[in-house]
Protein backbone atom coordinates (compact mmCIF):
# COMPACT_ATOMS: atom_id res chain seq x y z
CA UNK A 1 0.00 0.00 0.00
CA UNK A 2 1.27 3.47 -0.85
CA UNK A 3 1.82 5.87 2.03
CA UNK A 4 -0.16 9.01 1.53
CA UNK A 5 -1.24 11.93 3.60
CA UNK A 6 -4.97 12.35 4.05
CA UNK A 7 -6.49 15.61 5.15
CA UNK A 8 -10.02 15.90 6.42
CA UNK A 9 -11.59 18.94 7.98
CA UNK A 10 -12.16 18.70 11.71
CA UNK A 11 -15.37 19.93 13.26
CA UNK A 12 -13.60 22.05 15.85
CA UNK A 13 -14.44 25.70 15.36
CA UNK A 14 -12.42 27.02 18.30
CA UNK A 15 -10.45 30.04 17.15
CA UNK A 16 -12.32 30.38 13.85
CA UNK A 17 -13.98 33.67 12.96
CA UNK A 18 -16.96 33.10 10.68
CA UNK A 19 -19.03 35.56 8.68
CA UNK A 20 -22.66 34.78 7.93
CA UNK A 21 -24.53 36.59 5.17
CA UNK A 22 -28.31 36.12 5.35
CA UNK A 23 -30.95 37.73 3.17
CA UNK A 24 -34.06 39.33 4.63
CA UNK A 25 -36.25 38.32 1.69
CA UNK A 26 -38.24 35.20 2.62
CA UNK A 27 -37.21 35.88 6.21
CA UNK A 28 -39.70 33.34 7.55
CA UNK A 29 -37.40 30.69 6.05
CA UNK A 30 -34.04 32.46 6.23
CA UNK A 31 -34.39 33.26 9.94
CA UNK A 32 -34.71 29.52 10.57
CA UNK A 33 -31.63 28.85 8.45
CA UNK A 34 -29.77 31.52 10.40
CA UNK A 35 -30.84 30.01 13.73
CA UNK A 36 -29.58 26.62 12.52
CA UNK A 37 -26.27 28.08 11.38
CA UNK A 38 -25.68 29.92 14.64
CA UNK A 39 -26.57 26.84 16.69
CA UNK A 40 -24.18 24.70 14.63
CA UNK A 41 -21.34 27.19 14.96
CA UNK A 42 -21.81 27.33 18.73
CA UNK A 43 -22.10 23.55 19.01
CA UNK A 44 -18.76 23.17 17.24
CA UNK A 45 -16.89 25.65 19.40
CA UNK A 46 -17.10 28.92 17.48
CA UNK A 47 -17.41 31.68 20.10
CA UNK A 48 -20.30 34.12 19.76
CA UNK A 49 -17.76 36.98 19.56
CA UNK A 50 -16.20 35.24 16.55
CA UNK A 51 -19.39 35.34 14.47
CA UNK A 52 -20.34 38.30 12.30
CA UNK A 53 -23.87 38.30 10.85
CA UNK A 54 -24.67 40.60 7.93
CA UNK A 55 -28.23 40.88 6.60
CA UNK A 56 -28.91 41.75 2.95
CA UNK A 57 -32.18 42.88 1.37
CA UNK A 58 -32.35 39.88 -0.94
CA UNK A 59 -30.42 36.98 -2.38
CA UNK A 60 -28.81 38.89 -5.26
CA UNK A 61 -26.85 41.01 -2.78
CA UNK A 62 -25.39 37.97 -0.99
CA UNK A 63 -22.21 37.64 -3.10
CA UNK A 64 -21.22 41.28 -2.63
CA UNK A 65 -21.53 41.13 1.16
CA UNK A 66 -19.86 37.71 1.22
CA UNK A 67 -16.97 39.24 -0.73
CA UNK A 68 -16.66 42.09 1.78
CA UNK A 69 -16.43 39.58 4.63
CA UNK A 70 -14.13 37.16 2.78
CA UNK A 71 -11.73 40.02 1.98
CA UNK A 72 -11.10 40.52 5.69
CA UNK A 73 -7.98 38.86 7.05
CA UNK A 74 -9.72 38.06 10.34
CA UNK A 75 -12.54 36.05 8.71
CA UNK A 76 -11.71 32.37 8.10
CA UNK A 77 -14.96 31.28 6.41
CA UNK A 78 -18.26 32.70 5.20
CA UNK A 79 -21.69 31.07 5.23
CA UNK A 80 -24.31 32.41 2.82
CA UNK A 81 -28.00 31.92 3.59
CA UNK A 82 -31.06 32.78 1.57
CA UNK A 83 -34.17 31.34 0.01
CA UNK A 84 -35.31 31.64 -3.59
CA UNK A 85 -38.70 30.10 -4.35
CA UNK A 86 -39.80 29.51 -7.94
CA UNK A 87 -42.52 31.82 -9.13
CA UNK A 88 -44.51 32.18 -12.31
CA UNK A 89 -41.76 33.97 -14.26
CA UNK A 90 -38.18 33.27 -15.32
CA UNK A 91 -36.86 35.56 -12.57
CA UNK A 92 -36.09 32.49 -10.43
CA UNK A 93 -33.48 31.15 -12.86
CA UNK A 94 -31.71 34.51 -13.09
CA UNK A 95 -31.57 35.00 -9.33
CA UNK A 96 -30.39 31.45 -8.64
CA UNK A 97 -27.71 31.66 -11.32
CA UNK A 98 -26.45 35.05 -10.17
CA UNK A 99 -26.23 34.04 -6.53
CA UNK A 100 -24.67 30.61 -7.09
CA UNK A 101 -22.02 31.84 -9.52
CA UNK A 102 -21.34 34.90 -7.39
CA UNK A 103 -20.79 32.87 -4.22
CA UNK A 104 -18.50 30.44 -6.05
CA UNK A 105 -16.49 33.35 -7.46
CA UNK A 106 -16.10 34.89 -4.01
CA UNK A 107 -14.68 31.64 -2.62
CA UNK A 108 -12.17 31.31 -5.43
CA UNK A 109 -11.17 34.99 -5.43
CA UNK A 110 -10.71 35.05 -1.64
CA UNK A 111 -9.23 31.55 -1.36
CA UNK A 112 -11.47 30.92 1.61
CA UNK A 113 -14.45 28.69 2.23
CA UNK A 114 -17.61 30.52 1.20
CA UNK A 115 -20.41 28.05 1.67
CA UNK A 116 -23.57 28.13 -0.43
CA UNK A 117 -26.48 27.74 1.97
CA UNK A 118 -29.08 29.37 -0.25
CA UNK A 119 -32.20 27.29 -0.71
CA UNK A 120 -33.53 27.12 -4.27
CA UNK A 121 -36.91 25.47 -4.03
CA UNK A 122 -40.00 24.92 -6.10
CA UNK A 123 -42.40 25.96 -3.32
CA UNK A 124 -42.74 27.09 0.27
CA UNK A 125 -43.25 23.54 1.56
CA UNK A 126 -39.86 22.45 0.21
CA UNK A 127 -38.28 25.50 1.82
CA UNK A 128 -39.78 24.73 5.25
CA UNK A 129 -38.68 21.09 4.93
CA UNK A 130 -35.07 22.30 4.53
CA UNK A 131 -35.21 25.05 7.16
CA UNK A 132 -35.65 22.90 10.24
CA UNK A 133 -38.36 20.62 8.89
CA UNK A 134 -38.32 16.97 7.93
CA UNK A 135 -35.14 17.35 5.84
CA UNK A 136 -33.13 19.05 8.56
CA UNK A 137 -31.72 22.55 8.66
CA UNK A 138 -29.54 23.40 5.69
CA UNK A 139 -28.29 26.51 7.52
CA UNK A 140 -26.80 24.29 10.19
CA UNK A 141 -25.32 22.01 7.54
CA UNK A 142 -23.76 24.99 5.75
CA UNK A 143 -22.17 26.21 8.99
CA UNK A 144 -20.77 22.74 9.70
CA UNK A 145 -19.34 22.63 6.17
CA UNK A 146 -17.69 26.01 6.73
CA UNK A 147 -15.93 24.75 9.86
CA UNK A 148 -14.74 21.55 8.15
CA UNK A 149 -13.59 23.39 5.03
CA UNK A 150 -11.70 26.03 7.02
CA UNK A 151 -10.00 23.28 9.02
CA UNK A 152 -9.02 21.34 5.90
CA UNK A 153 -7.76 24.48 4.17
CA UNK A 154 -5.62 25.37 7.18
CA UNK A 155 -4.14 21.86 7.12
CA UNK A 156 -3.40 22.05 3.39
CA UNK A 157 -1.72 25.42 3.78
CA UNK A 158 0.56 24.11 6.51
CA UNK A 159 1.74 20.98 4.68
CA UNK A 160 5.45 20.42 5.05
Amino acid sequence: MVDMERIEGRLDGAGLRVGVVASRFNDLIVDRLLDGALASLAAHGVADDDVVVVRTPGAVEIPLLAQALADRDDIHAVVTLGCVIRGATGHYEYVCSMVASGVARVALDASKPVIFGVLTTENLEQAFDRAGGKLGNKGGEAATAAIAAASALRAVRTLA
